[in-house]
Parts: structure tokens; C-alpha cells; sequence
């Protein structure tokens, strides 16, 4: 299934390129990379430098991009997430995604 804006939360982050673009804690504005590990209310961001920061999930806006060999289309598109929409083990949280696509 592809990965589209309106399911981007119940599909696997791990992998993807992402963006902070607001948060509660100003030191967060700056880092981007790629998600290699989420927890429940955090993801793990390795930066440009191989450093790995641990993002807080809730009161955090991050800009995700979907590559286009992911998303269908022909080029990468960019969707902009409310950390709090993706607060849950991860593993529940994809888990839905079979079920949206079941109905």
C-alpha cells in the first residue's frame, strides 16, 4: 500500500527523512534527518553528522518526506504531522492500518 498525507501516521516511519518545524523545546527547531527508531513518545533522528538525537513525539511538529517510489507519484511529496497524532507503540499504530484498509 502506498504512502499517502491522509495515512502517513499508521505506515512505518522508520527510514523516512523528517523535519522538525515546531516544538515546545526550541533547542528541537533545527535537527533533520532520517528516523532509524521510534519509541512510544519518541522518534530517534540520526542527523547529517551520524549524531543520533531522541525527539519527544507530543508538542512536536515534524515535516516527513515521502519518497516518490513510496508514494506513487513522481516526485517526493512532503507532509506536515502533529507529533501527538503519533503517539503509540509503533507496532499498534501500523497495525491499524489493516484495518482502515479492510473497510
Amino acid at each position: 500500500m502506498e504512502i499517502t498525507p491522509s495515512n502517513l501516521v499508521l505506515h512505518e516511519l522508520i527510514g523516512l527523512q523528517v523535519e522538525i518545524a515546531e516544538s515546545s523545546n526550541p533547542a528541537l527547531k533545527a535537527i533533520s534527518g532520517k528516523v532509524v527508531d521510534e519509541t512510544r513518545n519518541m522518534l530517534i533522528i540520526q542527523t547529517k553528522e551520524r549524531a543520533e538525537k531522541m525527539v519527544q513525539k507530543n508538542d512536536t511538529t515534524f515535516v516527513f518526506q515521502i519518497p516518490a517510489h513510496l508514494s506513487g507519484k513522481h516526485a517526493e511529496r512532503y507532509v506536515k504531522v502533529n507529533g501527538n497524532l503519533l503517539l503509540s507503540q509503533p507496532e499498534n499504530r501500523t497495525k491499524n492500518i489493516r484495518k482502515v484498509h479492510m473497510r
